[in-house]
């Protein structure tokens, strides 16, 4: 179908179909939205994040304990990513479609974009170790629990299979991303999330604010693991999630709004600090 026929069939001049149009604003419009926070909020917002996906961590580990059940630990996990939505916080891993297409539309510059990533990671696992402390102290019996989770990826050794399943993790969580500015209904973002909780939890996949939870919380209970042992899997795992995230749906959503993109560009001169 060419590009004029196109337009004729829809409500629109774009030469794009009607939802792409309309997805595509949307994605820009908040993406340009959280360019332009400033970095109390960036911090704060990122700060609340690592609360609430604490909850799902909660979640997961008390499913966990009494099922020794990984994918029904996983469903619980959701908890904290519909948390999140309903509760307008974000995680470091959902700044990557939104952020980046409106960069690339002019709606914002490479230093608030930067701002944005770095603030709301500090600031998810801020909000995480603390939450973390609070749930290691009220549930003693999770201590084991814990040790064997945080296990599973610091003593993971690097290799294809890590970077695969970091590479899935961080394409996952931006893929949920992608399907709730997909959709204006409440109902759907939210099977979105409980979709993504399953697959980031149940599968185990490397992902670098959820999995540090886990690893703090070991910590915080005594495990034998070290906040080195840390750096060393979150180093890796965070580019890979960066890497999966831009790769894998970003930069094909991109593409496929290639026109869009062009002519949002012409339109406006992009903002400034």
């Amino acid at each position: 179908m060419s590009d004029d026929r196109r337009r004729e069939l829809g409500e629109t001049d774009a030469p794009v179909e009607d939802e792409i149009s309309d997805s595509f604003t949307a994605v820009v419009e908040e993406g340009a939205e959280r360019l332009q926070r400033s970095t109390r909020v960036v911090l704060t917002t990122g700060f609340a994040g690592g609360l609430e996906i604490g909850v799902g961590v909660m979640a997961y580990l008390a499913v966990l304990h009494a099922t020794d059940d990984h994918l029904l630990a996983g469903l619980a996990f959701s908890v904290g990513l519909i948390a999140l939505y309903l509760a307008h916080s974000e995680l470091f891993t959902e700044n990557f479609l939104l952020p980046i297409t409106a960069l690339i539309a002019r709606e914002g510059t490479v230093g608030q974009l930067l701002r944005l990533w770095i603030g709301t990671l500090l600031g998810n696992l801020a909000g995480g170790w603390l939450f973390m402390w609070f749930v290691v102290q009220a549930f003693p019996q999770w201590h084991s629990v814990l040790e064997e989770s945080a296990r599973h990826y610091v003593d993971a050794p690097f290799g294809l299979q890590t970077i695969a399943l970091a590479v899935l993790g961080g394409s996952t969580i931006t893929l949920v991303t992608r399907m709730q500015q997909g959709t204006e209904s409440d109902p759907a973002k939210i099977v979105a999330a409980v979709a993504g909780g399953f697959l980031l939890s149940g599968l185990q996949l490397f992902h670098s604010i959820l999995d540090s939870l886990l690893v703090f919380g070991a910590i915080l209970a005594g495990a034998p693991v070290t906040y080195g042992q840390w750096i060393g899997w979150f180093g890796y795992t965070l580019l890979f999630n960066v890497l999966g995230g831009v790769v894998l749906v970003t930069s094909l959503r991109l593409i496929r709004s290639a026109d869009l993109l062009a002519g949002r560009r012409r339109s406006g001169p992009a903002r400034t600090d």
